[in-house]
């Protein structure tokens, strides 16, 4: 290994400068300021990197290329190592981050939980098959498709090199400034706007990147694509979902709650739907409405039960809840909504406890639209909490343009989700939810399963 300096205004230009001498093998090992920016003069930043000195210099020639493919260079020295945590905590340093700043209690939890993650992340990205190489010509000459099949080979290479390197320009530039002292290598920054624009909380977000720094071997940060895949696994354990079935040795109870305006009603028309009519085996369905303040909504529920020939009773109050369930109750499943309250409202929301605290076995579930940042998810959760929530369902998927917000809240609470619904239509528009579509959601944005993209 040999090391270059390389100097500029920010550290995100000497990074440049020393990317376009020695392209993307150079490794930072050292960031510092040498002069603080005033009003006269510029800041002066200098950036150290680490070079194999056996790579071959830079060359645009594709004929070099071929002749480097048939002869491979020897492999580098793997006995140096760079310590890229010393490197974060200087350019922490360098931008003004304090290295012993307290740190919230949530943080500290996650981010053990959040190392854990990354490690069985990395190892179960690591044993993903390589992606199939391009089938060579049946009938040719050996030496002949030996040659086509290099240059091909170097041609799909010099392909995958443009398009990391148009993402590059996309995505730049990030400095340590911008993201508060810790800087995003180019590599990362694709999947590091992503991330960010979907919505998830940002100390959730650092802790991703700053173990991805640390752990990620240099190899897998070859291209976006092993990025991206290592991303893709951290991302499916830091959600948890509930698989859906049915115990018939007891009665299924399941009791919406959450703020207004969600769909709660609309969610247990579907739910309704499902269990009656779409499972392998047609389930007795039953629905229990407390909502008896907007007549709209009994209404609509009154529409939906004749629909689907299901039975619906109304309750006033908690005194006449197990009046009602007895009169369902040769139900395998009764569906239990509620009126929506603010999450503000804690007097109406202890009420609504009183219907929990009957002898029944109650699943509660949650329901949250997507649309909802994810600071007003947290003190909707929380606020609801004293009611016992047993698992979390999803609205608006179809309206949402981030889904970071669900990874943060269901990361924190530890809470599973049971159902995601996806639009309006009923029953269809409801998925029993799924750590894969989910990922896919937040990477490559909302597709709907049942419908064709255009």
């Amino acid at each position: 290994m040999k090391l270059y300096t390389y100097s500029g205004e920010t550290t995100a230009e000497a990074l440049k400068l020393a990317q376009s001498e020695h392209g993307h093998n150079a490794l930072v090992v050292k960031a510092k300021e040498i002069r603080k920016k005033t009003l006269t003069e510029p800041g002066l930043y200098e950036v150290v990197v680490a070079v194999d000195q056996e790579t071959p210099p830079k060359t645009n020639n594709m004929q070099e290329k071929l002749d480097n493919l048939r002869n491979p260079p020897p492999k580098p020295d793997e006995g140096v190592q760079v310590d890229l945590s010393a490197t974060i905590r200087e350019m922490r340093k360098l931008a003004g981050v304090d290295e012993d700043a307290p740190i919230k209690p949530a943080t500290i939890n996650a981010s053990k939980e959040l190392t854990k993650i990354a490690q069985d992340s990395l190892r179960d990205a690591q044993v993903r098959p390589p992606e199939p190489a391009i089938p060579a010509p049946k009938k040719k000459d050996k030496e002949k498709e030996k040659a086509e099949g290099v240059a091909l080979h170097s041609i799909k290479g010099e392909l995958n090199k443009i398009n990391d390197n148009l993402k590059l320009i996309q995505n730049m530039v990030w400095s340590e400034e911008k993201e508060q002292g810790l800087l995003i290598p180019h590599e990362f920054a694709e999947i590091y706007r992503l991330a960010k624009n979907s919505g998830m909380h940002k100390n959730h977000l650092d802790e991703i990147m700053r173990l991805s720094l640390e752990l990620m071997p240099v190899k897998m940060r070859e291209n976006s694509v092993t990025v991206k895949r290592y991303f893709r696994e951290v991302l499916r354990k830091m959600i948890y979902c509930r698989h859906e079935g049915l115990d018939l040795n007891y009665k299924k109870i399941v009791m919406l709650v959450g703020p207004t305006g969600v769909g709660k009603t609309t969610t247990l028309a579907k739910l309704a739907a499902r269990y009656s009519k779409m499972l392998d085996k047609k389930y007795k369905v039953g629905i229990l409405t407390l909502d008896t303040y907007r007549i709209g909504a009994v209404e609509q529920l009154v529409w939906y039960a004749k629909k689907m020939k299901i039975s619906i009773e109304t309750v006033m109050d908690a005194q006449d809840f197990n009046k009602e369930m007895q009169a369902l109750e040769y139900c395998d499943v009764v569906l239990i909504d509620t009126t929506g309250h603010s999450q503000h409202d804690s007097k109406k929301i202890e009420n609504l406890k009183k219907f929990t605290e009957n002898g029944y076995r109650i699943d509660t579930a949650l329901v949250l639209s997507l649309t909802t940042k994810y600071e007003d998810l947290t003190d909707i959760y929380n606020a609801f909490s004293p009611l016992g929530i047993d698992s979390l369902i999803f609205t608006k998927l179809d309206e949402s343009r981030g889904f970071g917000n669900l990874f943060s809240l269901v990361y924190e609470s530890k809470k599973p989700i049971s159902y995601l619904s996806i639009g309006q239509e009923v029953p269809m528009d409801l998925l029993v939810a799924s750590n894969d579509y989910l990922v896919d959601c937040m990477l490559d944005g909302f597709t709907h399963p049942g419908r064709k993209q255009a």
